[in-house]
């Protein structure tokens, strides 16, 4: 196991020093000077001048990508132009709200939409199976500002029982996860149902039941666990979107996450804030596929590493 993970971890560093190449290259491709969008039109050309020496913006583009290289290696993600803070206190102040969004969305994603897929398995065809399959088809159907707006509609201004948008208590967080994760609640009922078919129809599960095994330890300690290998990779794909790329939801109910920061950034032309983000998010996004990997092990015996 612990070859495996130093292998992926040696693999996944050539594709974050390609996202580390395109951020860098996204200062300087972008139009406009960096220094005046962050000084403004009215700067005079001193300060300008000392700013762009500051930065190392007249020094070779090699050399320049070999200080960007050194800040990131320490942490340094640099400051924005807006705030003037340094980005990774606003990527340690915005981060863990969206965490807190995307854990809640996918913990109800994993309850609701497991729970309908083992129920539509055991009864193919009945009534819990139509629902599941009728909730699964408009899960994926709907977008998720559309769902959002109607849970708006629903929840928020016709029967007064959640707040619309902001961040506090769980009442503040029950919408917007549940947007979040409806694509999901889809995904894994149907992921499941489809697995646990397979599963239930395998040997083992007829001689588990041969043994006289009730039919509940059968389904859950038996079946759903090899049934989970494709519902774990669903997770595992869809908890690092919702980390990466839950923008949406957090602009449609004004949750301070980090997507939410990265929008604000890009309408303000707000580079360093964006080349910030973007290197934080993909390596997040390598980290959660690493630990999924990792979790296929202890689903199935079966899967080895070594």
């Amino acid at each position: 196991m612990s070859w495996f993970i130093l292998r992926r971890v040696l693999l996944a560093i050539p594709t974050l020093f390609g996202v580390l190449v395109v951020a860098f290259l996204l200062l300087y491709v972008a139009p406009g000077d960096p220094v005046e969008a962050m000084l403004g039109e009215r700067a005079d050309s001193a300060t300008i001048v000392r700013l762009r020496e500051q930065m190392h913006l007249n020094d070779p583009l090699p050399v320049r990508f070999g200080h960007y290289v050194a800040s990131v290696a320490t942490g340094d993600l640099g400051r924005s132009y807006i705030t003037n803070r340094p980005i990774t206190e606003d990527i340690k102040e915005r981060f863990p709200k969206t965490l807190q969004l995307a854990g809640a969305a996918m913990l109800l994603a994993i309850v609701i939409g497991i729970s309908l897929g083992v129920l539509s398995a055991r009864r193919p065809g009945g009534l819990v199976d139509r629902f599941a399959l009728g909730l699964a088809y408009l899960g994926i159907s709907f977008p998720v500002y559309w769902v959002g707006l109607l849970l708006i509609l629903l929840f928020a201004v016709t029967v007064h029982w959640l707040p619309p948008s902001g961040y506090g208590s769980l009442k503040f967080l029950a919408l917007p996860a549940l947007t979040l994760g409806m694509r999901s609640i889809a995904f894994l009922a149907r992921m499941t149902r489809s697995s646990m078919l397979e599963a239930m129809s395998a040997d083992f599960v007829r001689t588990a039941r041969a043994k006289g095994l009730s039919e509940w330890v059968v389904t859950l300690k038996h079946a759903l666990r090899n049934a989970l290998i494709p519902v774990i990779t669903v997770i595992g794909l869809d908890f690092g979107a919702y980390l990466t790329g839950s923008i949406l939801t957090e602009t449609i109910f004004s949750w301070p996450g980090l997507g939410r920061y990265v929008v604000n950034a890009i309408s303000r032309r707000d580079l360093p804030a964006i080349q910030g983000a973007v290197l934080f998010l993909s390596t997040v996004f390598v980290v959660v596929n690493l630990i999924t990997d990792l979790a296929y092990a202890k689903a199935d015996p079966r899967v080895s590493y070594e």
